[in-house]
């Protein structure tokens, strides 16, 4: 990317200002939020997003609940109950 300056922290906040003076002040966190939306929402598109964390998650809690499962079986064989 040749064709761009490089962008310093001067820049930065003469970008910070003028988008404050366009929104204000209330309206930024709206703002925020509806980019960060926005970038889930195209991360999601690309990759599948959260399908993949949900499938870990879910995998997860079964082998947790498995050892603790074999855990207590373990426990009770050692006890003689």
């Amino acid at each position: 990317m040749g064709f761009l300056p490089n962008i310093g922290p001067l820049e930065l906040a003469i970008v910070l200002v003028v988008v404050i003076i366009i929104l204000g002040p209330k309206r930024i966190p709206a703002a925020a939020k509806s980019v960060g939306q926005g970038m889930r929402n195209f991360k999601n598109s690309l990759g599948g997003g959260d399908d993949d964390e949900d499938k870990y998650d879910k995998s997860k809690s079964e082998l947790e609940a498995q050892a603790e499962t074999k855990a207590g079986e373990q426990t009770k064989t050692k006890t003689g109950a």
